[in-house]
């Protein structure tokens, strides 16, 4: 007998206004939409493989003032709750939907969401919450998303690489344009309420763009709690730290054998998976979806 858990597994996505969307996240929509954000909530906003974990950690480990174990007292989806978040039976025990696990959480709340712009609560500008986006450059993206798909079983079938480059490309992946939604939060990155960070930049001068975060953030912290925070959140402390890498959900939902959650955390590794005809599409295809805006990535650091 098919049970609530296996009905959730490599399920067709749905549209949500025109997004598309996991259906397991739609039937939460209404909580998500009516969600009370806190004066004091920070959200972590970021489109899909974009650093959402990394830049979790970060957040999780300046408001802990660098304390690793207080960091490492549970899993990073239970530090920072999910918003749209709605999986039946995704760990051992059903796990509480995003709103359900935010309504428990003491202030002040770190909370995640791969919502565009124009889909978020109005609850958190109303309340003036505080917002950081971390944009990452789409080839990397569609590499590590691609490889999340095949992991993460909530998601369709991929299919092959080039078939999933084209569902990339068309909007047809979970949460849909890439151009869309980095877009649209850089349309706000005037806004005192917003941070606009770049995954690339985190690579390059993670010392720098924690102190950017402090500063935004208003708090001052030691250079040896900046240290502690740095070495923590490197990309190979990470992957071995049971909270912070995905290896607590079963593999049932997540199967680690076909791809870790955390993979390379590398910045250009399109570079050994794109065919000399892929780069030269996606670039025709980058040129023409980005057209007009100021917004510029760095395909590699």
């Amino acid at each position: 007998m098919a049970t609530e858990k296996d009905a959730v597994i490599r399920e067709e996505l749905g549209s949500l206004h025109g997004m598309p969307f996991h259906k397991s996240f739609m039937e939460g929509w209404p909580q998500v939409e009516a969600f009370q954000a806190r004066p004091d909530d920070l959200l972590i906003a970021t489109y899909p493989k974009s650093g959402t974990t990394w830049l979790s950690e970060i957040l999780d480990m300046i408001y802990h003032d660098g304390d690793v174990e207080k960091c490492r007292r549970d899993v990073i989806y239970n530090r920072v709750p999910f918003l749209e978040m709605k999986v039946p039976g995704m760990l051992s025990a059903p796990r509480p939907a995003g709103v359900e696990q935010l309504e428990k959480t003491p202030s002040p709340r770190l909370v995640k969401t791969h919502l565009p712009i124009h889909l978020l609560p109005t609850s958190f500008q109303d309340k003036g919450c505080k917002v950081i986006y971390m944009a990452r450059n789409p080839k990397d993206v569609v590499i590590s998303y691609y490889y999340f798909y095949q992991m993460a079983k909530l998601h369709p079938d991929p299919g092959t690489l080039a078939e999933f480059l084209e569902t990339f490309l068309a909007g047809k992946a979970a949460y849909g344009s890439w151009y869309e939604h980095v877009r649209g939060w850089w349309d706000k990155r005037q806004e005192k309420w917003l941070l606009y960070l770049f995954y690339e930049d985190m690579k390059k001068d993670p010392q720098r763009e924690v102190r950017k975060i402090l500063q935004f953030l208003g708090r001052e912290v030691s250079e040896g709690t900046v240290a502690r925070i740095l070495h923590h959140t490197s990309f190979q402390e990470m992957k071995k730290n049971p909270a912070a890498n995905y290896e607590t959900i079963p593999t049932s939902m997540m199967d680690h054998n076909l791809s870790p959650f955390l993979r390379k955390g590398i910045s250009g590794d399109w570079k050994n998976h794109f065919t000399v005809a892929q780069n030269e599409r996606f670039d025709e295809h980058y040129r023409q979806h980005m057209a007009g805006s100021d917004l510029v990535f760095q395909m590699e650091v």
